[in-house]
């Protein structure tokens, strides 16, 4: 089923694609749109995952240079039958994450340092776990490739003005031209919105069974989400093609579950959370999250002063979430910590 889901993804972006490409040159333009898109279906099949690692500066990270985030994600990946993911952190202030990749052997996961900063460890399982999920479910290759070509879409569309004033292959003229110009970028919009709200929830499941607490995510949730509403991202606003690949939008004015959202409303994911969590059996805990840590119930282990990594440093240790913490809003430090704690 997800294989015929993503086929007729591909197949509904290539016609809109190839729809564009008709209305700017007539049959000629449709026989050009369509070599194009095929050609970036192909294309985006090995190399989406990197161009959007690249868009937003992710860099890179292993067992040395970020041990707890990287031994955590590695956790996580074997709770959930997974090969291990290339690991990212992005330099960016506002609490996010996503996932990328064409299949589970060629997958990366990526989350920003703000998120490591501002949220618990549990937390920050339970959004890698949402993570890891959408690479269970084949969600990455889906996500990539209608990032791509939604954003070419938008870009033959600017262009449209200027490659569409022949009326010999244009069989609209002028008014083909302000169609495409508008119609296709919205067309392409509803599409990516669809797609997103769709598969989000179905993650926000299945994360929930990998980590073995629902609660955990539902928590990150508010918390990113607020967070997301006061940081700007910068990388995300020059590339808002990609704003549907992250666990919360890290656009602005999308915090309604409807037709021009790209992902449901926070509150209504968070509420379907709680609700797995009253009604489920009694939830496994994440293998060697906690044997390899001496308190039973705590937060995580203390580390040396030689450790690195989003939750080391020699500074005062990062606040825990708790009973009296917000959803949807930021934690409270004492100071501000840099990448190194």
């Amino acid at each position: 089923m997800n294989y015929f889901r993503t086929a007729l993804l591909l197949a509904a972006m290539t016609a809109l694609f190839m729809g564009l490409g008709y209305l700017i040159g007539g049959a000629t333009g449709m026989t050009i749109a369509f070599v194009v898109a095929a050609a970036m279906n192909v294309f985006s099949y090995w190399n989406a995952d990197k161009l959007v690692l690249r868009m937003h500066n992710a860099m890179e990270v292993d067992a040395h240079s970020e041990p707890r985030f990287y031994n955590l994600v590695a956790r996580l990946a074997q709770n959930a039958g997974l090969p291990m993911p290339r690991v990212f952190i992005i330099e960016e202030a506002q609490p996010n994450a996503f996932a990328t990749g064409r299949n589970p052997e060629n997958a990366a996961v990526a989350a920003t340092r703000g998120l490591l900063q501002s949220l618990s460890e549990e937390e920050i399982a339970g959004v890698m776990a949402h993570e890891l999920a959408h690479v269970k479910n084949h969600d990455t290759l889906i996500m990539t490739i209608t990032a791509t070509i939604a954003g070419a879409i938008s870009m033959l569309a600017n262009f449209a003005l200027f490659f569409g004033g022949n009326r010999n292959n244009n069989p609209l003229g002028i008014i083909g031209v302000i169609a495409a110009m508008i119609v296709a970028p919205l067309a392409a919009m509803l599409v990516q919105m669809a797609i997103s709200r769709t598969r989000e929830y179905a993650a926000d499941k299945a994360g929930a069974e990998i980590c073995g607490q629902p609660l955990w995510l539902a928590s990150a949730l508010g918390k990113i989400a607020g967070g997301a509403a006061h940081i700007p991202n910068r990388n995300a606003e020059d590339n808002p093609a990609t704003a549907h690949m992250f666990i919360i939008n890290p656009l602005s004015g999308q915090n309604m579950d409807n037709l021009f959202s790209t992902h449901p409303a926070t509150e209504n994911r968070i509420a379907a959370l709680q609700e797995m969590a009253r009604g489920a059996p009694p939830w496994r805990p994440m293998p060697s999250s906690r044997a390899d840590r001496p308190e039973a119930s705590g937060g995580p282990a203390p580390t040396n002063g030689s450790a690195s990594g989003p939750w080391g440093g020699s500074g005062p240790s990062r606040p825990r979430g708790n009973a009296n913490s917000t959803p949807g809003r930021p934690p409270r430090t004492g100071r501000r910590r840099g990448p190194w704690g």
